[in-house]
C-alpha cells in the first residue's frame, strides 16, 4: 500500500469516526461526485466496518450539471424533486447521519446565466428547508469534507503540470485535514480541545459588540444577549458528538439579526454557485444589507443577497486566526469548506440555532424573539487578514482587545 493510499485511508475513517461519529446500526447518507469515487468506496466501506446499518450514496457528476444549466429550459431551475426531498427528510427523522464529500470546479457555472443559478438555489433552499432546520439545531449529525478533482486542482495549481495537479491538491487536504499525522483521530480530539479554551474565553466574557476594523472594514456586530460561542465539535440531540467541517480552525456564534452597522471588506474570493465573487465589499444599516460591491461576480452577489428577506442579514460571526494552520500554508482553496478556516469570516442568511441558550429546542418564533436570522441560504464570506483588529465591548462600554493583527489578543 502507498502512503497516499494509508492517507486517504485515514482520512476515511477520520471522516466516518469523528466526522459523522456513525453510530451502530446508524445510516450514513452520502452525497458525492463521481471524480471522488475511489474515496468515497473507502468511506462505504470504513461506514460499515464501524457498525452502519446501511449506506446511501447519491452521485453527482459536473459535467451532467453543467450541461443542464446550459441546455435546459427555464422552468427546470425553479423545481426540486419532491422524491429527493422527501429521502432526506425521511432520513433525517429515522436518525441518518448525512455526509458532503465536495469537489466541485470553482468556475463550474462560469458564464451562466445568473438567474437560472439563483432560482434552482431558491427551489433547493425551499424544498429542503426542514432538513436544514435539523441541520442548523444539531437535531442531526453531519460533515462536510473535500476530495481532489481535475478541474478543482487546476484551479487551485495553475502552475503546476496537470499530470501532478490532483496530488498536489491532495497533499493540500490531507495536511489541513490533520491526516498526515500518526493518529488523525486522537489529533482532532487534542484539537477540539484548544478551540474549546476560546470558547470558554468568550462565552465568560459575554461580549455585546465586536467592533471590526482593518483596510475597507469598520463594521460593529451587536450579539444576541444569550449568545454562545461554539467551536469544533457539536452534540446532536441523541448526545453523539460530530464535527460539521473538516477542516475547521473556527470559534462562532450568531450575530443580533438588527445589529450590525458599517462595511466590510472580503479579503479572499468566494466561490459560490459555480462562480467566483471576489475583491467585494457589504454595507450594512441596522443589520440590513444596504450596498453591495464586487470587481468580479458583482451580480451573482446581488442575487445571493436577494434570495429571500433573510438572506439581506447575518446568520454567523466567526474567529479564525490570521496565524491558522490552512492560512500558513498560502494555499489559496476557492472552497470556503477551506478557504473560511484561513480567515476571519461572516455568513450571509440562516443561523445556527445551537449558538444561543436553549435555541436547539426554541420554535422558528423564539429564535426570531431572540434576535437569529432566518433565510433558505447559509454563505459564508472571508473577511480576515494580518490587518484586521477586533475589539470586544462589554455591556458596561469597556472595550477589550479580542484580536490583533490579525491573531487572538488573548
Amino acid at each position: 500500500m502507498t502512503e497516499f493510499q494509508k492517507n486517504l485511508e485515514k482520512y476515511a475513517e477520520l471522516a466516518v469516526k469523528v466526522g459523522v461519529n456513525v453510530q451502530p446500526g446508524q445510516t450514513l447518507a452520502v452525497n458525492a461526485s463521481i471524480d471522488a469515487a475511489e474515496f468515497v468506496r473507502l468511506i462505504v466501506k470504513k461506514a460499515y466496518e464501524t457498525g452502519a446499518r446501511n449506506v446511501v450514496v447519491n452521485w453527482n457528476d459536473d459535467t451532467v450539471t453543467r450541461t443542464k444549466y446550459d441546455l435546459a429550459p427555464d422552468e427546470a431551475f425553479q423545481e426540486y424533486p419532491v422524491w429527493r426531498a422527501k429521502e432526506i427528510e425521511e432520513l433525517a427523522d429515522k436518525g441518518a447521519a448525512f455526509m458532503s464529500v465536495v469537489s466541485s470546479s470553482p468556475d463550474l457555472l462560469k458564464g451562466v446565466d445568473p438567474e437560472r443559478i439563483s432560482n434552482f438555489n431558491k427551489a433547493a433552499g425551499t424544498a429542503l428547508k426542514n432538513y436544514r432546520k435539523a441541520m442548523m439545531s444539531d437535531k442531526v449529525s453531519w460533515t462536510v469534507i473535500a476530495a481532489a478533482s481535475p478541474a478543482w486542482a487546476a484551479k487551485v495549481f495553475p502552475d503546476e503540470p496537470a499530470e501532478t495537479q490532483v496530488s498536489k491538491l491532495w497533499d493540500a487536504i490531507i495536511k489541513a485535514t490533520r491526516v498526515d499525522v500518526e493518529n488523525p483521530v486522537e489529533a482532532w480530539k487534542e484539537h477540539d480541545e484548544t478551540l474549546h479554551a476560546k470558547v470558554d474565553y468568550l462565552n465568560e466574557k459575554r461580549y455585546q459588540k465586536l467592533h471590526y476594523t482593518a483596510p475597507g472594514t469598520d463594521l460593529t456586530i451587536e450579539l444576541p444577549e444569550k449568545h454562545l460561542w461554539v467551536g469544533a465539535g457539536s452534540v446532536n440531540e441523541k448526545g453523539f458528538e460530530f464535527m460539521a467541517n473538516m477542516p475547521t480552525e473556527e470559534v462562532f456564534t450568531v450575530p443580533l439579526k438588527t445589529g450590525v452597522n458599517g462595511t466590510v471588506a472580503s479579503t479572499k474570493p468566494l466561490s459560490y454557485g459555480g462562480n467566483i465573487i471576489d475583491r467585494f465589499s457589504i454595507t450594512f444599516e441596522n443589520g440590513k444589507i444596504v450596498g453591495v460591491k464586487a470587481e468580479e461576480g458583482e451580480e451573482i452577489l446581488k442575487r445571493l443577497v436577494d434570495t429571500d428577506e433573510g438572506s439581506h442579514y447575518l446568520g454567523e460571526v466567526a474567529l479564525v486566526p490570521y496565524d491558522s494552520p490552512i492560512s500558513q500554508s498560502n494555499v489559496l482553496f476557492f472552497n470556503t469548506l477551506f478557504d473560511e478556516n484561513a480567515s476571519n469570516h461572516l455568513a450571509i442568511g440562516s443561523a445556527y440555532s445551537f449558538c444561543i441558550e436553549g435555541g436547539k429546542t426554541m420554535s422558528a418564533e423564539e429564535l426570531e424573539k431572540n434576535g437569529l436570522n432566518e433565510s433558505l441560504t447559509h454563505v459564508d464570506f472571508m473577511i480576515g487578514s494580518a490587518e484586521m483588529d477586533i475589539d470586544g465591548i462589554t455591556t458596561d462600554g469597556k472595550t477589550e482587545p479580542v484580536f490583533r493583527a490579525g491573531n487572538w489578543a488573548f
